[in-house]
Parts: structure tokens; sequence; C-alpha cells
């Protein structure tokens, strides 16, 4: 995710320009994202089947949940696990439990060819600004506990640790990205956790979003993010740089030169286009980032510091309608899927420019009974309206209602009906979740539109996650988000 002082170059440059006037059944080093922050997952087999389909030979976790792992046993997909931030103090703490995470997450389905695992993720951007140091002093411990519970298992030759760090490690100031180096407040600890990776033979993980660069500065050129040619080219030294992706990765490199290890392998953790949630999140500027993307990475061009292959993870596979939208109403959209495993608009995985392509959906996907909840329209008592829409929406997702998403030109009474349902839905379609006062009636009758879909939900084959305390955590960026709507009434 790139952040402001790389960005603020890029658009004075920019700027400035404009004053002055293979054969392979996917693009080579393509992965995905799978996360399951959701209501209702699809069965890890289903998952496991939709990637294979679609040529994906890589997934990145964000856990090592048993039951998900063990699904890619003999599938030939390659597995990075994932500890999430929680686990770094305990697992920096003590190394024993090092070992004992290692065995129960590793070795267990490793054993007689079992599961194709090449990384760890110790923790997921831990170094974020916004967490206030808290990770500055477990994070590099509990690497290097995994990492020698890895090798004394006998896995360390195969598997290797890594953490996957926001781009916000790093900056250039207001210069190129010859200016590039680690942020002040944690560059000694990059520099030892850098140097440790070069010495086990690891990588560097870094997410990077061009979509991120738009949303966070409104001047910034639209088509700096993308890799279709209509930006303006800007210079940096010898080099010339027209998309935000190559001047961001090029700034980490010249970081990794400035901390000693110049030759660290570089992989991009993250890296997509969401598709609603705010007004330049939509399936056309999507469309437009993926296969601009891929067909870059397909060509092994790399950037002009790094030429070459590139090893990359897309974000993401499919939505997650419970992550936190305290960056952004968009966090829940960012998968190429929907939630149920239909593709959202056409993308060549292949990078050979078929754009009008469209991925193969998941197979086997079970909804329940076509139900929906809508609000009554024989009630005539519109003041209960707010409260119980204000607590459908806490406790659900109601991001494509916002300025400028999908559901956003509803009428007042389909918006209500559209926030009953995603409680309904998301709580299984349980008959008391679509009460709200006497507000709400059940249906069989589907209101989507071309543009806005009401979503019918999953049967899942996984234990459904407390969406109250989930959501609990995000609960004043959706009172924020709630106030725009509640406009309306």
């Amino acid at each position: 995710m790139a952040r402001a002082m790389v960005l603020l170059w890029a658009c004075c440059m920019l700027f400035l320009a404009t004053a002055n006037a293979d054969g392979s059944n996917f693009a080579k080093g393509i992965g995905v994202n799978w996360g399951s922050q959701v209501s209702q997952n699809l069965p890890p087999s289903v998952v496991v089947q939709l990637l294979k389909d679609n040529g994906i030979g890589k997934v990145k976790l964000f856990d090592s949940d048993d039951w998900t792992v063990k699904a890619f046993a003999g599938s030939g997909i390659e597995v990075m696990l994932g500890i999430p931030n929680n686990e770094l103090k305990r697992l920096s703490d003590s190394y024993d439990d090092a070992q004992d995470w290692v065995k129960e997450n590793v070795t267990a389905h490793t054993r007689d060819g079992g599961v194709d695992i090449k990384y760890v993720a110790v923790g997921n951007e831990p170094f974020l600004t916004s967490y206030n140091g808290t990770n500055t002093h477990t994070l590099l411990p509990a690497m290097k506990n995994i990492q020698k519970a890895l090798d004394e298992a006998g896995h360390g030759d195969k598997i290797k640790v890594t953490t996957p760090q926001n781009a916000d490690v790093y900056d250039s100031g207001k210069g190129g990205p010859s200016e590039g180096n680690f942020r002040k407040d944690v560059r000694n600890i990059m520099i030892d956790l850098v140097r440790w990776l070069d010495s086990v033979n690891s990588a560097f993980l870094v997410n990077i979003y061009p979509f991120l660069s738009l949303y966070e500065n409104a001047g910034f050129p639209i088509d700096f993010a993308f890799f279709d040619g209509g930006a303006k080219p800007v210079k940096d030294k010898d080099h010339s740089y027209d998309n935000m992706f190559d001047a961001n990765l090029d700034t980490l490199v010249w970081s990794l030169k400035k901390a000693g290890v110049p030759d660290l392998k570089i992989i991009v953790g993250e890296a997509g286009w969401p598709t609603d949630g705010n007004i330049n999140a939509n399936n056309k500027l999507a469309r437009r980032f993926y296969n601009g993307f891929l067909k870059k990475l397909a060509t092994d061009k790399g950037t002009p510091l790094r030429p070459g292959h590139m090893e990359v993870y897309l974000f993401s596979l499919l939505d997650e309608n419970m992550k936190s939208i305290a960056p952004g109403a968009f966090e829940r959209h960012w998968g190429i899927f929907r939630y149920d495993g239909k593709p959202k608009f056409p993308v060549d995985f292949s990078g050979k420019g078929d754009d009008d392509k469209f991925p193969v959906a998941a197979k086997g996907v079970k909804y329940v009974t076509s139900f929906y909840c809508v609000f009554n329209k024989d009630v005539k008592n519109m003041s209960l309206v707010p409260p119980n829409m204000s607590y459908a929406c806490a406790l659900s997702d109601c991001t494509a209602l916002g300025d400028g998403s999908s559901c956003s030109k509803l009428d007042n009474i389909t918006t209500i009906s559209y926030a009953f349902n995603m409680y309904f839905q998301m709580n299984g379609q349980d008959v008391e979740a679509c009460v709200f006062n006497g507000l709400a009636t059940i249906t069989s009758t589907n209101l989507s539109t071309d543009s806005c879909l009401f979503p019918l939900a999953l049967q899942s084959a996984g234990t459904r996650l407390n969406i109250l305390s989930s959501i609990t955590a995000t609960t004043t960026s959706v009172a924020a988000f709630l106030f725009t709507l509640f406009a309306l009434f």
C-alpha cells in the first residue's frame, strides 16, 4: 500500500510532465490471497478446485487453519501459511511454542508428500503506523524462532519465514525512487530484519496498492495507477516510470540497497483493485488494472531496477464481508470473484491479452433457500427505520449502499430492504434476524438489479464467525458510514 511521500513525488513529476508535455496456463509467478473474514465460508475443497480450474498455482493464507490447509494436500498448489499479529508476542517469548506451532501447522501437513508449503508469513503488515510500534520488538524474534523450529524439524531447506510489510515502511520524501529509504521510526529494525532474511535465503514480502494512491490523494493522476500507457512517463536518474507500481517497488529496491542487501528477493504479497465501496472501486477499473498488470507480468519485464520475473500474489480471491472498514468501505470488495466464487469481470490470468475471457466460476456451491428479508410496505410509521437500519448495517455489510457504490441508486424503500436482507443472510436466514420491530417480512422475491446484488447466504461447511465480536472493532467507522445513509430518511 503506497504511502504519501512516494505519491507526492509521482504527482509532482506527472503534473510537470503534463505541463511540458509464452505458452503456460497462467501468468508465471501468479498466486492469490484467500482471506476468511466472511459470514459463511466456501468449503476449502471448492476453493482448491476453483484455483485449479483457473490455473492459479499459489495461494497465500492469513492463518493456518487445519481444515483449510489440509484441503491443499496433493493439489499441486503452493501454499504460504500465515501467523496473525496477535501471535507474535507468544512466539517471540517462547521457542517451545514456536516448535509446537511448526509441529501442528507444518509437519502435520507435509508428511508423505502432503501440502506443498513454501513460506510462513509471520505477522501481517506489523509495522503500520496505526499500530504505534506495538509489534516492533516481537516480530523479528518470532520470525527467528519459527525459522529455527522449521530448521530443526527438517523443513528449513524448503520452507522459509518471511513477513508481509505494508509499503509504508519505506518512502522517498519529495524525491523519486532513488531517494527511497526505510521509515525513520522503524529503520533500524528493518535493516536488522532484511539482513536476517538475506542470511536465511528468504524473501522480502511487500504489499503495493495503486488503488490506495488514488483513494488517498484527490490529485493523483489516475492513469499512473494502471499499465496501459496512458500516463506521462516520469524520470528518476537514468530510469523512466509510467506507472505507480514500478516506481513504488523500485523505491523498495533503493531502500534495500541502502540497508546493505541489494539482491534480496522481493515478492509482492498483495496487489489488486476493489470493485465496490468507493467511486473508483468498480468492475470497470478493476478489469483495467488486472488486464494491464497480468500482461505486464507475463512479459517478465519486471521494473527498471528489478528486470525479469516477478512473483506476485493478487489481492484477492473472494470478497470478505466482515473485514474492517476502518481504511474504507472498499475493504470488503477486493475479490476478483464474488463471495460465492462467481467472477465479477473478464480477466485473463495467462496475461495473453484475451480481455473478454471470464475466469471459471466455483463449482458445487450450495446456497440456502431463496428467501429474502425486505421492508414491510404495510408499515406507515417510519420513525423506527433509522435505528433498525443502523443495527442491521452495524452487524452486517451495507458498504454497497455508500455514495458511488453499486447499490447507491436504490430508492429509499429498497435501500432499507437491502440493509435488512444483509443482516438476515449473514445470520444464516435465522427467522429472528428478520423482525426489526415489525418493519420486515420474508419473501421469495429477489430485489437485485443489474448493478446491485441482493446476496443469498451460502450453505457453509465451516463455523460461522461471531459477527458481533468481529465487527465491534469498527463501530466508529460503521457509524460514520451510516450517517450518510440516514440522510435519506
